[in-house]
């Protein structure tokens, strides 16, 4: 998806996008015959107008600049390192939300969930574990040697987590996510795993269960992300945090904070 001429790319994202030419005309209000002529090469796109399509068939701001490359133009969007002076707001407010999450677990993923940071809560959940599988979270999760064996509702959880993948995999098309989807994927699972989440009587969401020492903790998670971002760094970050889900886990947890 991410290799040759630039007409090539946009008509492979519009199908990935499952888009006739036509309805992709629509949308862009550009001629049905000029989307042919840029997909073919008889016409060569401007950069406006590469932007345009971009935008309208939803891309991530990685593969806008991707296209920029194919069609001769410079990347827009900028790629800084979080720890660099432009990104330094961005920074603080990250490190705002994961502090004050303490003592519940948060942490920071980019787009192939691997760890950028995260709060003191979550070091409580993940003790024991091999260093090396927590550079990537849903890898640390599901691993045997990772938290698999605590989690209580494992084949729920596991199902949840791959349906995420699923669906970042149709969204970006990234190759690198759908090894890590076919890697997980391989890790055993002694519970059954629902092919489609149906609530339970009562039930609300989807609870992370986790075994600590002899008792149970339960959490409920949510993703953030930057709501305006400019730069693909920013863009493909998200902060993921969990909150108790009944009270035995909020005084559980509430013997962390300071």
């Amino acid at each position: 998806m991410t290799e040759g001429p630039v007409g090539e790319l946009l008509r492979r994202w519009r199908e990935h996008r499952r888009l006739s030419q036509v309805e992709l005309s629509i949308q862009a209000e550009i001629s049905t015959r000029h989307i042919s002529f840029l997909e073919t090469g008889r016409a060569n796109p401007s950069r406006g107008m590469v932007l345009r399509l971009a935008d309208h068939l939803d891309l991530p701001l990685r593969e806008r600049n991707r296209l920029l490359l194919a069609a001769g133009f410079a990347p827009v969007y900028a790629e800084s390192g979080l720890g660099s002076p432009r990104m330094a707001a961005v920074y603080d407010a990250i490190r705002r939300i994961l502090d004050g999450h303490d003592p519940y677990p948060a942490v920071v993923v980019d787009r192939r969930w691997n760890l950028v940071d995260g709060n003191r809560g979550i070091t409580h959940l993940t003790s024991g574990i091999d260093p090396d599988l927590l550079g990537n979270v849903l890898r640390a999760s599901l691993h045997p040697e990772g938290l698999a064996p605590r989690i209580v509702n494992l084949g729920e959880w596991r199902a949840h987590l791959l349906g995420r993948l699923r669906r970042q995999i149709a969204v970006t098309a990234d190759p690198e996510i759908s090894d890590l989807y076919g890697e997980l994927r391989a890790y055993p699972c002694d519970q059954p795993e629902p092919e489609v989440e149906l609530p339970g009587p009562g039930d609300i969401l989807i609870p992370l269960r986790i075994r600590y020492g002899d008792r149970e903790l339960s959490f409920l998670s949510t993703i953030a992300t930057f709501g305006t971002p400019l730069d693909v760094t920013v863009a493909e970050l998200a902060i993921e945090s969990f909150f108790p889900a009944d009270d035995q886990t909020r005084r559980e947890m509430s013997q962390f904070a300071d």
